[in-house]
């Protein structure tokens, strides 16, 4: 893979989480990372998603804990924009 499209492609990934969460730390876009591919996995190939909630039972509850910060994190950040 091209350097300068590795690039490109982590300045998608930190306008993303900007927008979604009003910050860009490095832990915030690995967690969006996660949580994107995730979400597409379970949308795409349910059954994959499935079989590994069931392999992995602790990873299953820390991406649960991870899809509830993500969606709290991007509640605060669109009520602190409408309020500024």
């Amino acid at each position: 893979m091209k350097e300068e499209f590795q690039g490109q492609f982590s300045a998608l990934i930190e306008k993303y989480t900007e927008l979604m969460l009003g910050d860009t730390s490095e832990e915030l876009q690995e967690k969006i990372k996660m949580w994107a591919l995730y979400t597409h996995i379970s949308k795409t190939m349910p059954p994959l998603a499935k079989h590994w909630n069931s392999q992995y039972p602790d990873a299953k509850k820390e991406m649960i804990d991870l899809v509830r910060e993500i969606k709290e994190l991007n509640e605060r950040h669109r009520e602190n924009q409408k309020k500024a």
